[in-house]
């Protein structure tokens, strides 16, 4: 008892005469050790990494998880596994969940239905969305948040810890130096300028002690890089996936509706579109649905072969039935027939009998060729 009380008075008047010289290093009464250019340089940049690898963390979690509290209670979930040093086990996605939605719904609607089918379709690819999505959050979080968690909850504590020993040295080295010089007699400085000389040995064996630390940053940038290397592959293949998905599906589909409605899908546009539309399949492709702005077949003032494809060059503007529309997205032509579009422009259009429903035939001046109608809206 008596040695814990005798350390406790100890510890506490190392306290307070450290707390003394601080202050009077502040008020610009006592005089400060500086560190040496390359400490002092290490140290920044050490602090640089910490806010950022702080931040790139935060905003990854956001990224890959935008709605921490929600119903399923993930991220809490999350803590009490990792507080508890236990694997944290896959969960549904939400694109699984509303996959499974999609299929129970079709089950009740009925499966032989064009609805009911069309659910089943859908469903099953959105299921495969959310699988993806799962394996990209799993890859994610170990190959680019754990290291920089590991860092940040590791190495960077041992670095601040060495950091504020070293800061502590410092002090000790000032206060060591300023009784040097308020010694007066000769046995006093004598003893001042031993504990001198021991403060200056425990200051520079603390100063190379974190100095190592801080030069081992540059490691933890070369592994912070191929972490990032890792994620962007991780999230290049999930985008490809979803493209590659959602192409299959918008073909499934369309499929489906040109056995279904044979008469209302004929198709005459390029299969390629399909793949750089914006939008998700547009309702001229849905069942029951019928295409904005379809005009008669017996609209006057078309020239049109009886057979074969649609020769644009050929096509004469209808004195009625065409309409102004703004385009809402840019658009690269793939072909001679098609005419490129840039967003916020205004065109004139107007259907053609025997056309995809899809397209319609736009002009701008004396440029004219199909576009899709999907990049627009109609203006009446």
């Amino acid at each position: 008892m008596d040695f814990n009380l005798k350390k406790l008075t100890s510890d506490a008047g190392v306290f307070f005469t450290r707390a003394v010289q601080f202050t009077e290093e502040k008020l610009g009464s006592a005089e400060k050790t500086e560190l040496d250019a390359h400490l002092e340089n290490l140290i920044a940049r050490a602090d640089c990494t910490k806010n950022w690898t702080e931040k790139i963390f935060r905003q990854t979690e956001v990224l890959l998880q935008p709605n921490p509290i929600d119903h399923t209670g993930a991220r809490i979930e999350e803590f009490f596994y990792e507080k508890l040093d236990k694997k944290i086990p896959s969960r549904t996605t939400n694109g699984e969940l509303l996959g499974q939605y999609m299929l129970d719904a079709a089950k009740d609607f009925g499966p032989g239905t064009p609805y009911g089918s069309t659910l089943i379709t859908v469903g099953e690819y959105q299921s495969r969305l959310g699988g993806a999505e799962r394996e990209f959050l799993q890859t994610s979080a170990i190959n680019f948040l754990t290291p920089l968690r590991n860092f940040l909850e590791g190495d960077w504590r041992t670095i601040s810890k060495e950091r504020r020993l070293l800061e502590n040295r410092r002090l000790d080295l000032d206060i060591c130096k300023a009784r040097v010089k308020k010694a007066k007699q000769a046995e006093a400085k004598a003893a001042a300028e031993q504990e001198l000389r021991v403060a200056q040995t425990e200051f520079d064996r603390q100063a190379e002690v974190t100095r190592l630390l801080l030069e081992g940053i540059s490691s933890t940038h070369v592994n912070h890089l191929r972490c990032l290397h890792e994620f962007v592959e991780a999230q290049a293949t999930y985008y490809a996936q979803c493209h590659q998905y959602m192409q299959e599906l918008q073909k499934e589909l369309s499929s489906a509706n040109s056995d279904t409605y044979p008469n209302s899908f004929a198709s005459n546009a390029n299969p390629s579109t399909s793949a750089t539309c914006p939008s998700p399949v547009s309702s001229a492709t849905l069942p029951g649905v019928s295409p904005p702005c379809l005009a008669s077949s017996s609209t006057p003032g078309i020239a049109q072969e009886p057979s074969g494809p649609l020769k644009i060059p050929d096509v004469q503007q209808p004195s009625t039935g065409h309409r102004k529309a703004k385009v809402l997205y840019d658009y690269d032509a793939h072909d001679t027939s098609e005419l490129s579009l840039l967003a916020d422009e205004l065109i004139t259009v107007y259907t053609v009998p025997g056309m995809d429903p899809d397209w319609l035939v736009g002009e701008r001046g004396n440029q004219k060729g199909k576009v899709p109608v999907t990049y627009l809206e109609l203006l009446s």
